[in-house]
């Protein structure tokens, strides 16, 4: 079934902004560090549902629906960096003290 133009443009639209707000937390959260003010909860849940929409990308039939396993993709890296970081920062870091 072939998709109208407007599907497409809509789920390239929706790949742009996702990637656009994940990367700015994540770059931040790399250089500094700094994480006291991310809830840990959500960068896990957040994580979660990326794997979840990579995964229906993936699994979509007849074909992959390349724009959101992308998407996905990159968002679920940037969730497990920052939760990553955060998690050490919580956890590793305050026993350390």
């Amino acid at each position: 079934m072939e998709q109208s133009s407007f599907y497409v443009v809509c789920g390239v639209l929706a790949s742009v902004f996702m990637i656009l707000g994940y990367l700015p937390q994540a770059i931040q959260t790399i250089r500094t560090r700094e994480t006291d003010g991310i809830a840990l909860p959500t960068f896990l849940m957040m994580g979660i549902g990326s794997i979840c929409f990579m995964l229906q990308g993936v699994l979509h039939k007849p074909n992959i629906i390349w724009s959101m396993f992308l998407t996905n993709l990159v968002t679920t890296i940037c969730s497990i960096i920052v939760f990553g970081i955060k998690f050490y920062n919580d956890f590793i870091k305050k026993k350390k003290k």
